[in-house]
């Protein structure tokens, strides 16, 4: 038989690890002022342009380094020329889109001479539209957590729903509290990865919890703790080749890549470390935790109810001493005065009976 690791010693540590690492991601982010937010959440411009000859990514953010928050990031493969280039606008510039793209249109062609720099796209993204955005992501975001919740509770029972919420809320917390203290940027592609290791996280929580069920059954005589530690040994392996096999495919998309992709995959491969964490040493711990809660809380009731009984029983007792030593009889049962009553209306209707007889007797003779 496989060895079963007791994962659930380690909790207590484990948990207040995971609680440092969340107070220490908010308070970090506080400190940097909140989040790196995108043009996608806050104003901006996106110019894509075109440049020939031989001019690298660094040697385009180099060109642009004299605009306040110029972002970078090539577009295909290397050598082929095409860049985004995205800046923010912080409402000190009025007609902030036409002034911007020439100002970067000018700084790239004094820049590069030899180079002919075109402008192929421009999109401007104004206030309204990016508070939309955010509002419409964070309603996203609860609006998953809420269906996740459901079908959680409809699958198994209420509380491996609320255990694999704690997990969930753990992870973004941990995931946004990192991405805040690096200020790493907040784009679409930010919400996308942060949705997609909820999903992931979530769906490495169902296999435990689903072994965890099964185990309830085929180990009755066990503990819950050692059907937890069971079920966890179990899916271990599955596991952590899971999550390898994500991390090499996450792994390379970083390596390879730039700009908010870059950051969608460094997200992911956080998410999935993060996630992979707390499937055991948060969500395993909170479901042991509600179910010693609720045994403890099934136990009092029933000690409650027996001491109740208890106390009536002796109050009976009590009523019916007093009444001995008294002199009198105990007061009968209510069932045992009806029977009673009705055996003595019985047997007085026979003696009215045998007296009417009687009489008739006497006034015959």
């Amino acid at each position: 038989m496989k060895r079963v690791f007791d994962f659930m010693k380690t909790r207590a540590i484990m948990l207040v690890i995971s609680a440092v690492v969340m107070v220490g991601g908010i308070a970090g982010t506080v400190t940097q002022g909140g989040f790196n937010l995108g043009i996608d959440f806050q104003a901006g411009l996106s110019l894509t342009v075109g440049v020939t000859g031989n001019v690298t990514e660094e040697n385009v953010r180099a060109a642009l380094a004299g605009t306040e928050g110029v972002q970078v990031q090539r577009l295909g493969a290397v050598g082929s020329g095409q860049y985004v280039v995205r800046v923010r606008d912080d409402g000190r510039i009025s007609e902030f889109e036409s002034v911007m793209t020439n100002r970067l249109l000018q700084d790239l062609r004094e820049a590069f001479p030899a180079s002919r720099v075109e402008e192929l796209e421009t999109s401007y993204v104004g206030p309204r539209f990016s508070r939309d955005m955010t509002q419409q992501a964070l309603f996203l975001t609860l609006f998953a957590l809420v269906l996740i919740l459901g079908y959680l509770w409809f699958r198994f029972r209420m509380a491996y729903a609320f255990s694999s919420l704690a997990a969930l809320l753990h992870d973004v917390i941990v995931i946004l509290g990192i991405i805040g203290t690096l200020q790493m940027e907040v784009s679409t592609a930010t919400i996308a990865a942060v949705l997609t290791i909820i999903g992931y996280s979530l769906n490495d929580t169902i296999v435990i919890f689903d072994r965890i069920r099964e185990n309830e059954t085929l180990l009755r005589d066990s503990d819950f703790r050692t059907i937890i530690n069971t079920s966890i040994t179990q899916s271990l392996s599955r596991t952590i080749i899971t999550s390898l096999t994500t991390l090499l495919a996450v792994g390379a998309i970083y390596v390879f890549s730039t700009g908010s992709i870059q950051l969608f995959a460094l997200t992911l491969i956080i998410g999935v470390l993060v996630g992979t964490y707390s499937s055991v040493f948060v969500a395993s711990p909170a479901l042991m935790a509600w179910n010693t809660r609720a045994i403890a809380y099934r136990r009092k009731r029933e000690t409650e109810r027996y001491h109740r009984g208890a106390v009536a029983r002796e109050s009976a007792g009590q009523a019916a001493s007093h009444a001995t030593a008294a002199g009198e009889s105990p007061a009968p049962a209510p069932a045992q005065t009806a029977a009673t009553r009705q055996a003595v209306d019985a047997e007085a209707a026979k003696i009215e009976i045998a007296r009417q007889r009687s009489r008739k007797k006497k006034t015959r003779r």
